[in-house]
């Protein structure tokens, strides 16, 4: 498993919109850009280191105050612009650290953030906005549920650069009270405590697994295919339910979430008793 280097969204945001600068007024750890994806006119979004941001803990593309807040802004201006017109794509790359840990951010309420940007990327999806999530790097902890979580359809790379999980590994063996060794061989056995992409994608919770040689240096022949898999996710969540509930009923959810499936059931049932 490769480390976090901070270079793949930058990387993909300009492979795909032409430039990797933020908008006017935004923090630079921010970028925001609109351009043609297939037929449509998608907005896409990306967090990216900042050595010099104004919060120390978020200078390494952990998702901070600045973050969480600039890209509710960014993703409620689209839904307030197409209000009354054709619902455009929002495109979540996804490369960050974990979320930004600090007294300076507990203090200033990153919850407040991070509830903004999730809440705003949840309100475009149940608006009719096909929000799709490309997964380049990793997607890690409270990051992830900010940026990208809440998507309709999240795609990633089949690369051992990859990794989505609720923790980095180290703190998960503190966390069980076992060794970084140990907790790798019981990642074996149960598939959710896995770092590896793969096991991931057997949970049901991805749309697609990619293959892209080298997700740092992309060929554009690879750039215009992973640029038609964004479309055709964008055609099938367009087709689709605006909820999240193709995440339990895909055919590997049914397999390997079936507990879940069968507490959420009963939840329910006891809900509308």
């Amino acid at each position: 498993m490769s480390e976090y280097t901070g270079v793949r969204g930058t990387v993909w945001f300009r492979a795909f919109t032409g430039h990797a600068s933020p908008m006017i007024g935004d923090p630079k750890s921010v970028l925001t850009g609109d351009a043609r994806l297939g037929s449509d006119h998608a907005r896409f979004l990306c967090v990216v280191p900042d050595p010099h941001a104004r919060f120390p803990c978020a200078r390494h593309g952990e998702v901070g105050q600045e973050e969480g807040y600039t890209l509710a802004a960014r993703v409620r201006e689209v839904v307030e612009h197409d209000k009354n017109t054709i619902k455009r794509p929002i495109i979540a790359i996804v490369d960050v650290k974990s979320q930004a840990y600090g007294r300076r951010e507990e203090t200033a309420a990153i919850f407040l953030a991070a509830a903004a940007a999730a809440d705003a990327y949840g309100s475009a999806r149940l608006a009719g906005h096909p929000v799709i999530t490309l997964v380049v790097g990793h997607a890690l902890s409270g990051a992830f549920l900010t940026h990208g979580y809440q998507a309709n359809r999240i795609l990633a790379f089949d690369d051992d650069g990859v990794m989505i999980h609720a923790m980095h590994k180290e703190a998960a063996a503190r966390v069980t009270r076992r060794s970084v060794d140990e907790l790798e061989k019981l990642a074996k056995e149960i598939a959710p405590m896995s770092y590896d992409i793969r096991d991931y994608a057997k949970l049901g919770l991805l749309h697609k697994l990619l293959h892209v040689e080298n997700p740092e240096k992309p060929s554009t022949q690879e750039i215009q295919t992973v640029q038609g898999e964004l479309g055709a996710a964008i055609a099938d969540a367009r087709s689709g339910p605006v909820d999240l509930r193709n995440r339990l009923e895909s055919t590997a959810a049914r397999e390997l979430r079936k507990a879940s499936i069968l507490v959420r059931t009963k939840l329910e049932a006891q809900w509308l008793e």
